[in-house]
Formats: C-alpha cells, sequence, structure tokens
C-alpha cells in the first residue's frame, strides 16, 4: 500500500507511469503466447506534423479498446506507424528548402530524399511524445513505417501482381492535376467546394457564313485553345443542318467540325457545347469515339502554353479575365451569367484542381469492387461497422466505382516498379531491376500514398511473408477505429486489396468516429485560428480528464463541440474519486493486503449489500456498452455509480458503522470500500489510465500495474435484489427529509420531530430495522414509524414510494404555503397519471413496445395513483385542521 497527496494534481500523478509500464514492457504482445489473441494497428499519423484533436480521439478510443481486451487475459498487439503521406510531406519539405534558399531540383533526387527521411525523423520523434503523453500503450517494439524496406517489398510485389493479372494499366486519361503540388491525383483527393463563377455565353461563327454562328456556353473559356468540335444532338432541329460544316474557335479562329452526339442535352443550354478532349473527362470520351486531336492547352503549373497563342505564358485565370475581355471587344461574346457552382480543389493544397490529359498508371476497380460487394452479403466473412449506416456508404462508392489514378509526380513515395528500354520503350514491371539496367530507365512516379496505406493492416504484420509469426497469430485484425472522413479513402481500399491478397477482410469491426469541431461548431482549421492543441490542454487539465471528455461526449459516427466546461466537469469528476480514495485509505488499516478483504454476505449491512449489487449491474452495463463501442453509454452508467451510488451514498452511509464500535461490522465495511474502489479503478483504467494507476498503487493490490491487473466480472452471490428497494426506500426518505429542511431553510443540526408513515407491513420493518441510517442523516429529535401515525400538529408532507414523510414544523412554516405546495405536486401527480393512461390505452404502443416497458409504464402508474391518493388525503386533513 502507498499514500496518495491530500489534493489531486494531474501533473504529478501524470508524471513517470508511462515510463514505468514501458519500461516493464506492459505494451508488448507475445506472439508464442497461448492466450486468446487481439490486435489493432493504429491509424498510421502522416509524418507533416504535430497530432491534433482528432488524432487524440481516435488514439484515446483504440487505447481504450486495447487496454480492456489486455486485462481481460487477451494477448494484445497495438502496432504503431507514421505514414510517409506523399504529397502533404514534400509540400513541407519543399517549403522548407525555398526558405533556405533552394530547392529538390537544385539537391537532385537522392539528396532531397535524404532531407525529407531527416524530416520523417524530427516529427516522427515529436509524434512519439505525443502519444506518450496521451497513455497510448502501444507496441513500439514492432513499430512501422509505409516507406520501410519491408513494406516497399510488400508495395512492390502487390504492384506486379495487380499489372500481371491485368488489374493494373498505363494510358492516357484525364486526371485531376494539382498544379501547385504538380502531380496526378486520384477522385477522392479532390474536394468540391461551391464557388462563385460564371457562365458564358460565346459565338462560334461558320467558316462559310460570318453571319451565322452557334452559341456555345462554357464555365472554363481559356480551354477553347484545346477545342477540336462543336457537339450537338443528332436530332436537333436547330442545328441539324450545320452538322459536318465548320466554326471557328473564338479566341484563335481556328475551324472544327460541328459533330453530332447523344451525350449532348438539347434542353441544356445553348444545346452545343465545345469538344476539349485534353481537358474534360466527358470531352474525352466524345473525342475517342470521333477520332478528335487532344490538344493541351496548358503548362503542369496552370499556364497556358503555346497553343493559347498571344497568352502563353499567362496563369490560367489571367488568361480567362483578359480573353473575355477581348472577346467582348470584337463582339463575340453573347453574354454572361454570374452562377454558384461544385468546383474541385486539392485536399492537400487547396488549389483549384484542373482536368488535364496526361499518360498515368491506373487500378481497375471494377473486380476488386465486386468482391467487397459480395464479400459484404456474409455475416460470417463481412466487415461491420459501427454504427451500422456507414455499410452504406462505402457499398454505394463500390457501386459506382472509377479506375483510380496510382501514379503521382513526386518524388517522396514508393517509386513505381517499372522500367523502360532506352531504345524500343519496352516496359518492364518486375519486383527487381532487369539484369541489364543500364539499357533501362525506372519510372520516375510514386504510388499515391494510399497504395501503400491500403496495405497497412497485413503489410505492417509482415506479409507477404505468410509465414511471418505475426502475421499468422494477428491477422485479419479485430477492430479498426476512424473518422468518417477517409471511408473512401483508406477503409474501402484496404477491404479490397486484403480480399485480394490474403482473402480474408482485413479487420472485423470498424468504429467510426466524426469530427472535432470548436466550441461553436465549426471544422478547426488554420484559417480559422481555431484549432486545439491536445497537448496544451493536458497542461492544463490532464491526460486522464482530456481522454475522459474527448471519449464520452459523442456517440459512434457523432461530431462533437470542444467545451472548455466539459473538461472541467471532467477534471472535477477524476478529483472526486481521488477524494473518495482518499476516504478510503484514510479508514483502513495502513498495512492492509489483498489477503485482508474478507466479505462474508451474512454479517453485511443494507448498504453493503446494495453497493455490491449495484456494483453488479454496473460491470454488467459496462461490458454490455463496451462491447458495443458505446464508450459514452459506459461512462454514463460508471459515473453515476462512482458518483451517486458510492460517493453520496455509500461513503456517507459507511461512516456510520467505521466509527461505530462494532470491530467486525467495521472489517465488513473496510472490505467492501476497498473492494468496491478497485473494481471502479479498473472499470475506468481505460478512459483513466493515469489516475487509476496512481490510486490502485495505493491501495491493497496483487499486480505490479492495473493495466494488466484482472478485469471486473460479475460476482453472482453479490446480487441482493431485495436490499436494493430496502435501500432506495431508505434513501428516498432521507432525501425527501433533506428537501423538506431546506424549502424551509432548517439546517441539518437542528434536531427536528420525524413522522414516516409506511404504507406496508414490508416498509415499515425496513425502516424500523434501519433506525440507526435515518437518525444519522436525518437528524430526528423524535423519530416515529408506524402506519398508525397521526396528528392534529400542522405538517409538511413528502410521498416518496411506500412511505409518507411528515414534519411537524409548528411556527416554522405557514399551513396556507404547505397546502400550495401539495396542490402543486397533486398536479403533477395527476398529469403524470394521465400520461400512463394514455400511452396505456394506446394501441401501438401495446402491440409495438417490448414488454418490459409495458410493464414498467403499469408500475410507473400504480407508483403516480399511490402518490396521488395519499396527497389529496393529506391536503384533506390540512384543509380540516384550517378549518
Amino acid at each position: 500500500m502507498g499514500k496518495l497527496s491530500k489534493k489531486y494534481d494531474h501533473k504529478q500523478v501524470e508524471t513517470g507511469k508511462y515510463e514505468f509500464w514501458l519500461n516493464n514492457g506492459f505494451f508488448k504482445a507475445d506472439a508464442s503466447s497461448h492466450k486468446p489473441r487481439f490486435s489493432i494497428v493504429l491509424p498510421p499519423p502522416n509524418v507533416t506534423g504535430m497530432l491534433h484533436l482528432g488524432h487524440a480521439w481516435d488514439g484515446t478510443l483504440q487505447d481504450i479498446i486495447v487496454r480492456r481486451k489486455r486485462m481481460q487475459g487477451y494477448d494484445t498487439l497495438w502496432l504503431p506507424g507514421t505514414d510517409h503521406a506523399g504529397i502533404a510531406t514534400q509540400a513541407k519539405v519543399e517549403e522548407r528548402l525555398q526558405k533556405e534558399g533552394t530547392n529538390r531540383h537544385v539537391l537532385g533526387r537522392e539528396k532531397f530524399l535524404e532531407r525529407a527521411y531527416a524530416w520523417k525523423e524530427e516529427y516522427a520523434a515529436i509524434i512519439h511524445k505525443q502519444w506518450a503523453k496521451l497513455g497510448l500503450s502501444l507496441d513500439y517494439s514492432r513499430e512501422r513505417f509505409t516507406l520501410d524496406e519491408g513494406f516497399n517489398q510488400a508495395v512492390n510485389y502487390v504492384f506486379v501482381k495487380l499489372y500481371e493479372k491485368g488489374l493494373i494499366y498505363r494510358g492516357e486519361r484525364i486526371i485531376n492535376w494539382d498544379p501547385v503540388a504538380q502531380t496526378a491525383l486520384s477522385n477522392i483527393e479532390v474536394e468540391h467546394k461551391e464557388v462563385e463563377g460564371a457562365m458564358y455565353y460565346f459565338k462560334y461563327v461558320l467558316e462559310d457564313n460570318p453571319n451565322e454562328y452557334i452559341p456555345v456556353a462554357t464555365t472554363r473559356p481559356e480551354t477553347m485553345f484545346g477545342d477540336t468540335a462543336v457537339a450537338v444532338h443528332p436530332k436537333d432541329e436547330r442545328y441539324r443542318h450545320l452538322i459536318g460544316k465548320r466554326v471557328l474557335i473564338p479566341g484563335s479562329k481556328k475551324p472544327i467540325p460541328v459533330i453530332a452526339d447523344e451525350y449532348v442535352d438539347p434542353e441544356f443550354g445553348t444545346g452545343a457545347v465545345k469538344i476539349t478532349p485534353a481537358h474534360d473527362p466527358n470531352d474525352f470520351e466524345v473525342g475517342n469515339r470521333h477520332q478528335l486531336e487532344r490538344i493541351i492547352v496548358m503548362n503542369k503549373d496552370a499556364t497556358m502554353n503555346e497553343h493559347a497563342l498571344k497568352y502563353a505564358g499567362m496563369d490560367r485565370f489571367e488568361c480567362r479575365k483578359q480573353l473575355v475581355k477581348d472577346l467582348q471587344e470584337e463582339g463575340l461574346l453573347i453574354k454572361i451569367e454570374k452562377i454558384v457552382h461544385q468546383v474541385g480543389h486539392s485536399q492537400r493544397t487547396h488549389v483549384m484542381v484542373e482536368p488535364y490529359l496526361s499518360e498515368q498508371w491506373f487500378v481497375k476497380m471494377k473486380p476488386l469492387a465486386e468482391a467487397v460487394i459480395e464479400n459484404q452479403k456474409n455475416p460470417d466473412t463481412k466487415v461491420r461497422f459501427f454504427p451500422e449506416r456507414f455499410e452504406k456508404i462505402l457499398l454505394n462508392w463500390m457501386n459506382d466505382i472509377q479506375d483510380w489514378c496510382i501514379s503521382r509526380q513526386l518524388w517522396w513515395g514508393h517509386r513505381i516498379p517499372a522500367y523502360y528500354h532506352k531504345e524500343t520503350g519496352e516496359v518492364v514491371v518486375s519486383m527487381t531491376p532487369p539484369e541489364d539496367i543500364e539499357n533501362y530507365v525506372q519510372d520516375e512516379d510514386v504510388l499515391d500514398t494510399w497504395f501503400s496505406s491500403a496495405l497497412w493492416p497485413f503489410a505492417a504484420l509482415g506479409w507477404p511473408d505468410t509465414e511471418a509469426k505475426d502475421y499468422k497469430r494477428y491477422f485479419p485484425t479485430d477492430v479498426l477505429v476512424t473518422g468518417y472522413d477517409i471511408i473512401f479513402f483508406w477503409v474501402a481500399r484496404m477491404i479490397f486489396q486484403s480480399l485480394e491478397f490474403t482473402g480474408q477482410r482485413p479487420f472485423k469491426d470498424v468504429l467510426i468516429h466524426g469530427m472535432f469541431l470548436d466550441s461553436q461548431g465549426r471544422i478547426m482549421s488554420k484559417s480559422l485560428g481555431n484549432g486545439v492543441d491536445p497537448m496544451e490542454v493536458i497542461e492544463r487539465y490532464g491526460c486522464d480528464a482530456l481522454r475522459h471528455f474527448i471519449s464520452t461526449n459523442s456517440a459512434p459516427g457523432a461530431d462533437q463541440r470542444f467545451m472548455e466546461e466539459k473538461l472541467e466537469a471532467s477534471w472535477n469528476f477524476i478529483n472526486k474519486i481521488w477524494n473518495a480514495a482518499n476516504f478510503v485509505l484514510m479508514n483502513i488499516d495502513e498495512n492492509m493486503t489483498t489477503e485482508d478483504i474478507r466479505i462474508d454476505t451474512s454479517k453485511l449491512n443494507v448498504s453493503d449489500r446494495y453497493i455490491l449489487h449495484r456494483l453488479n449491474e454496473t460491470i454488467e452495463r459496462v461490458d454490455y456498452n463496451y462491447d458495443k463501442y458505446e464508450f459514452g453509454e459506459a461512462m454514463r452508467y460508471l459515473y453515476h455509480f462512482i458518483w451517486e451510488d458510492y460517493c453520496s451514498w455509500y461513503i456517507e452511509m459507511s461512516k456510520l458503522t467505521l466509527q461505530g464500535d462494532d470491530e467486525a461490522a467495521k472489517k465488513q465495511t473496510q472490505s467492501v470500500l476497498v473492494y468496491v474502489l478497485d473494481k471502479i479503478l479498473k472499470l475506468l483504467h481505460p478512459f483513466m489510465p493515469f489516475v487509476t494507476e496512481e490510486i490502485y498503487q495505493a491501495i491493497p493490490h496483487d499486480y505490479p500495474s492495473i493495466m494488466i491487473s484482472d478485469w471486473p466480472t460479475i460476482q453472482e452471490s453479490y446480487f441482493f435484489p431485495k436490499d436494493i428497494s430496502a435501500f432506495e426506500l431508505l434513501r428516498d426518505v432521507i432525501k425527501a427529509v433533506r428537501t423538506i429542511r431546506a424549502e424551509v431553510n432548517v439546517p441539518l443540526s437542528k434536531p427536528i420531530d420525524l413522522y414516516i408513515r409506511p404504507t406496508n407491513d414490508e416498509a415499515e420493518a425496513i425502516l424500523t430495522q434501519n433506525q440507526e441510517f435515518l437518525y444519522r442523516f436525518c437528524n430526528p429529535n423524535t423519530l416515529i414509524i408506524s402506519q398508525d401515525v397521526s396528528s392534529d400538529e400542522e405538517m409538511m408532507t413528502s410521498i416518496v414510494t411506500n412511505a409518507e414523510i411528515l414534519v411537524p414544523l409548528k411556527e416554522l412554516i405557514d399551513i396556507d404555503q404547505e397546502i400550495d405546495r401539495l396542490e402543486q405536486e397533486a398536479k403533477k401527480l395527476e398529469s403524470e397519471v394521465q400520461r400512463c393512461e394514455r400511452m396505456l390505452s394506446n394501441p401501438n404502443f401495446l402491440k409495438k413496445a417490448p414488454e418490459a416497458k409495458v410493464e414498467e409504464e403499469r408500475r410507473k402508474l400504480q407508483d403516480y395513483l399511490s402518490k396521488y391518493e395519499t396527497v389529496i388525503a393529506r391536503l384533506k386533513e390540512l384543509k380540516a385542521m384550517k378549518n
């Protein structure tokens, strides 16, 4: 046993604990263990910077799951790692180089990668410190990085196998181009935002008739230099006579054909559309059907190239502005309509993306998606989503999947294992370079970061070596915890890659959490300056308070707001537990051991039996909600049990025994106090690892650390259903007397005459047998418990289930005030009676509601009726007394 300081100090409590756990190897999994296994892989944070509140939330939820499983006797692996985050990290490193007056092209690829790895080491070290501050029980002996050698082998293996199977191909397609990062993006790396724009209507004048034109509308006039046709619907009578003729591009006067294609909607706009195959995905398909030329009119930095004639070198938006002005002066602009429309922006650089014709590597997605859809039909092999609604989001995306552009024009990442013969152009895709590598050049591009991250659950465990110890024991993993914002980016891709390469789902469950918002409900961002650093929160309130706050204030899948007052409430709750532990330690022998904790159920008083019964109920409810990942609900039960049942009632009632002369009763109460506190600490440990470890070390304990102790289980011998109602009657009477005292401002120190009129023999026996509690907490001068209580004195009355409390107040209260109070209470009870009667007379309720709910309403009705009749009877007495 140890001692606790008088006041709770989170800084003192949290110092040294993580090192104690780490140095003793408590976080390590044992692949040779005979215990049942449980595994989680940490979603690897990007090495672009420090962890934010979202990471803290994500990590805390996982740690709650892992710590409980470890205490339940599982060999638990929680594997950590970091992600190289291609575009984002390269942008950060280039930004640093720019400040130093250089760039990657000056350094060259090799030197640039050295700087990128140095960046990774710098920020990985910061992330490690933050993991420790958050108390995350990670197995660092198995830590991985998505660019490490083993991972690179896995990535190359997957690329080669998909290529050999015909699921990876190289081709020209319209892709999303980020002109700042100067790389291709996949569709889901593009965020569509509403922006104010314009629809520009131009005259495409006929080549052979300058007096006739086709009106064409576009939102991107600058792309007209890449127009290779104007398309109309073949059945559109307005333009049928023009099909086959040529019109002049307004900006260049270059003639292009008028073609017919059913792609055109004659009801939309002017019914005629410009076809720009190199700058629009739909136009690309039309161009293929009509064998149209593909003309790229922009450079990779989104400036105009030589095809834009006098506008060459201009930024695309600058070109648009000047071109529109020039064409207006020429009389070729018909009108401009202001519009608000959805425009794609790069998720990483936030710049407006450009649809751009480019030769890239793609994954053919249809067969992979179909495997996921089929797998989700089988309840034994499917990935279960919590909440379930997110499965529909996954399936909707899979049903509407497009091929995945996986090549990126970066240096930081997994370089594509494709080699091109310098003379013949022959492509060799291989795990290893060709033997005559001097005749080949490797593809300059790297793979999309999500291509490697999609392999995380199995590659991190040693795959493609299927005999690797960790892979054989810990795959598939048990649960993935992540935000709803990366279901497409990551969750979906892990599922289809795992099914394709391992034949198994990557994880059994996916727990989805929401986003952290500020107190006003806004997304946290640098531009708003409303971000919150979790390390600063820990400094002020402690890690335990932060973990309690972020894990209990939101349901699965829902967003939550950062609320300072809720953090304070979490700290206050921990302080309450601390004070309760100090009370227990002050009231037990300092040499007490776990062997001294002996509970004889035959010698317990009603409050001892009540708290043990409620502990059993709490364990049951907490386990039920833990297993559903409803951590907020689990903590709600725990909070009520700890604050109300244990601290507010049991500890207070235990003082009666502890201050008494019955040594045998005292030992029983001491044992119950310590036993219940031990179970409380263990139930709380996954939420609050630091403070529970500190208190656990101070009370009698069997294990070197609470984190490897046993998880509480229900003890059948500690169920005392009869004592629950007995205790609740005592509690309700005490609360009623306290309320009466408060209403008339009579302090507890002043004795009062107290009359209790039980409504039945059982209630009378309970109150009579436990009078010591009533004397302690009600401080009666006279206490009379009888079903025959009567008095001619003016009384203040309170009605509880199975008893009526009467306190003669003599000169302390006006009888008219008491009549008014009782009349108000009668109205409330009458309203409740009517509500219950309406519900119980509703056929739909009786038919659809669970039987337990119906019975509960029937019980409430009888209770309200009994109370109502008692209040009415008392009102009659008072009115008769007054008259």
